[in-house]
């Protein structure tokens, strides 16, 4: 191992047959790791049993436990790594219901969406449709499991019952969510961009050089039931866009190239300007997609790179100064959580025994049951008399590689 400090100051590390490491990178990755893996044990794994009471009262408990580690990824963004956040349109109305449409330019835009959030909406609400192979990972899977997080195989045979049943289950408990979607179902690469374009040629549709064709089944599926079930307020369409240092993946994290600005257009449509009925609503999505296009291309064509809008106003209750103390809150928390989770598991056995029967829970459950979310749907089914899922037909699964 060779450590490397440049002109920028920046210090890296060089590992035998691996490409060149950020110190800031591995600190980025491994914070958020560990904080999402002791957050499991020791934050969300004592509420667990509060499930087999009352689905209602654990789903608001979990949420706002959850959404103090969202403040977490957020704060070292901009707080230790300086990136800019640049909200522009409408913005978001805090605590409303509605679907949150985004285009996939990176696998990492669902977490950068939380600067905007922070400041707009609030974490507690947010859902994320996402593929199911995530929930297997320890410490993010098991969190974004106990947040009832929708996932799914990508294969809508499979997945139209489950999404029907997390959906239902939101409506039943009255629980306000604001549902992040990627129509597109990738992200933007060189080869999702060639399936993209075969997919147009084939179907007589112009080519997109900025976006994918989105896929349009889910989305409408989500607001027809969402709106048959009351609680939804509108449709939020986020363009997401980055000026320079676009992390295509996680990798491009460990290496310590984080975008230095990131730029969210905001359009918010009331429920009530939505069409009905599933071939409109497509029709309006792909017009969503369409203007998209233009967006971008406007976008970084323009020197310097910034949509035309002017920035969207920030609700009075989610000042500047609120935002601020809230990263300062959240850094200071999680690193003494953190160290003292450390602390706990070197000088108290019972400690020890705790975490070990935690983790040996996450890891069984999710290979009997399919996931912490499918117990809590499962509990709700039996304290509303209805009937019990079956697995194999509304349970998404992950497949062992």
């Amino acid at each position: 191992m060779r450590a490397e400090v440049r002109r920028s100051g920046r210090v890296n590390v060089t590992f035998p047959g691996m490409a060149m490491v950020s110190v800031r990178g591995l600190y980025f990755v491994v914070t958020l790791f560990l904080g999402s893996f002791f957050g499991s044990v020791f934050m969300l794994g004592p509420v667990l049993p509060l499930m087999l009471l009352s689905p209602a009262w654990y789903r608001w408990l979990t949420d706002r436990i959850v959404a103090t580690w969202l403040t977490l990824p957020v704060a070292l963004l901009e707080v230790v790594f300086g990136v800019k956040v640049v909200i522009t349109g409408d913005g978001f109305v805090p605590g409303e219901r509605s679907v949150i449409i985004m285009n996939h330019r990176t696998r990492l835009d669902w977490m950068f969406l939380w600067c905007c959030l922070l400041r707009y909406s609030y974490l507690r609400l947010e859902k994320v449709c996402l593929k199911a192979a995530l929930k297997a990972v320890p410490g993010f899977g098991w969190a974004m499991q106990v947040a009832a997080f929708i996932f799914i195989q990508r294969r809508w045979e499979e997945d139209r019952s489950h999404m029907e049943n997390m959906l239902e289950y939101f409506c039943d408990i009255r629980e306000p969510l604001q549902l992040l979607l990627f129509p597109e179902g990738t992200d933007l690469t060189d080869n999702t961009r060639a399936r993209s374009d075969e997919f147009a040629e084939k179907n007589g549709l112009p080519k997109y050089e900025y976006v994918l064709h989105p896929r349009t089944t889910g989305f409408t599926f989500i607001v027809d039931t969402l709106r048959k079930g009351n609680n939804l307020d509108a449709v939020h369409d986020v363009t997401v866009a980055y000026p320079q240092n676009i992390p295509q993946t996680e990798r491009h994290l460990m290496l310590g190239l984080f975008p230095r600005e990131i730029h969210f257009h905001v359009r918010r449509y009331p429920l009530s300007t939505l069409p009905e009925g599933s071939d409109l609503l497509q029709a309006w999505c792909q017009d969503r997609w369409t203007e998209k296009e233009q967006r971008l291309r406007e976008f970084y064509g323009a020197s310097p790179r910034l949509f035309d809008d002017p920035e969207a106003r920030v609700p009075p209750c989610k000042s500047e100064l609120r935002v601020t103390l809230v990263k300062a809150v959240s850094l200071c928390y999680w690193t003494l959580f953190i160290t003292l989770s450390f602390v706990g598991l070197w000088l108290w056995a019972p400690l020890r025994m705790y975490f070990l029967l935690v983790v040996a829970f996450f890891l069984l459950q999710q290979k009997v049951m399919g996931g912490v979310e499918m117990m809590e749907l499962a509990c709700h089914r039996h304290w509303n008399g209805k009937p019990p899922m079956s697995r194999e037909k509304d349970g998404p699964r992950v497949k062992k590689e």
